[in-house]
C-alpha cells in the first residue's frame, strides 16, 4: 500500500485530476453496466403484452404494465398506447418525439466517459511536460551528474503517462461498447413501436369499417 501512495506521489499534481477521471469513469461504467442490461430496458412483461395485443379492448391492460414500470421503453410503448385515438401519422410523431428524449436516457453519462477518454492521455502528456521541465532545471542547476536529483522529473513524466493511457484506453472501449448497447436497444425500441403502430392502425380501420357496416 505504501509503494502505491508513493508511486502516486511521484506523479505530481497532474495525478490528481487523473485520479478524479479514475473514479468518476468507474461510477459511470458501473451505473451504465446496470442500466443498459437487456431486461432493464427492454421488458419482458411489455414485450409479452405487446404480442398478445389483439383488439383495442386489450389496450386498458398493455397501459397498466406500461404504468408497473419506468424507462424508456415503457415511456415510448405508453405513449403509443395513450395516442391510439390520434391519426396514423399523429401517433407515429408521438412516438418519435419520445423516442428522441429517450435516447438522452439511455446515453446519459456516455459523454463524461467519451471526455474521460479524451482527456486522460492529455492529462498524462501535461504531466509529462512538467516532470520534463523539472528535468531541465535541475540540469541548469545542478547539471547532468546528479542522477538522484534528476530522477524525480523523470519519475513524474513517466508516472502520469502511464497512468493517463491506463485510464483512456480503458474508457475509449467501454464508451465504444456502451454506445453500441445503447444504439441496440434504441432499435429494438424502434422495432417494437413500429409493431405497436401497425396494430393501433389495424384497430383504428376495423373500428371504422364495424361503424360504417352498422
Amino acid at each position: 500500500m505504501e509503494q502505491v501512495l508513493e508511486f502516486f506521489q511521484k506523479g505530481g499534481f497532474v495525478i490528481y485530476p487523473l485520479m478524479l477521471c479514475s473514479v468518476l469513469g468507474l461510477a459511470i461504467v458501473v451505473e451504465k453496466a446496470l442500466a443498459l442490461r437487456r431486461k432493464s430496458v427492454i421488458i419482458p412483461e411489455i414485450v409479452n403484452i405487446l404480442d398478445d395485443i389483439k383488439g383495442s379492448d386489450d389496450i386498458s391492460l398493455a397501459l397498466s404494465i406500461c404504468d408497473r414500470h419506468e424507462g424508456p421503453f415503457a415511456n415510448v410503448i405508453r405513449v403509443g398506447l395513450e395516442s391510439r385515438d390520434m391519426p396514423k401519422d399523429e401517433i407515429k410523431e408521438a412516438l418519435n418525439d419520445q423516442g428522441r428524449q429517450e435516447v438522452h436516457t439511455l446515453e446519459r453519462g456516455l459523454v463524461i466517459l467519451e471526455t474521460i477518454a479524451g482527456i486522460s492521455p492529455l492529462l498524462g502528456l501535461l504531466g509529462t511536460v512538467v516532470g520534463i521541465l523539472k528535468v531541465f532545471n535541475v540540469i541548469a542547476a545542478v547539471g547532468v551528474g546528479q542522477a538522484t536529483a534528476l530522477s524525480g522529473g523523470i519519475s513524474e513524466a513517466l508516472i502520469t503517462t502511464i497512468v493517463g493511457l491506463s485510464i483512456g484506453i480503458p474508457a475509449v472501449v467501454v464508451y465504444n461498447y456502451f454506445i453500441d448497447k445503447a444504439e441496440g436497444h434504441i432499435l429494438e425500441i424502434e422495432k417494437y413501436s413500429s409493431m405497436l403502430l401497425k396494430k393501433v392502425a389495424s384497430f383504428q380501420t376495423n373500428s371504422k369499417v364495424e361503424a360504417d357496416a352498422v
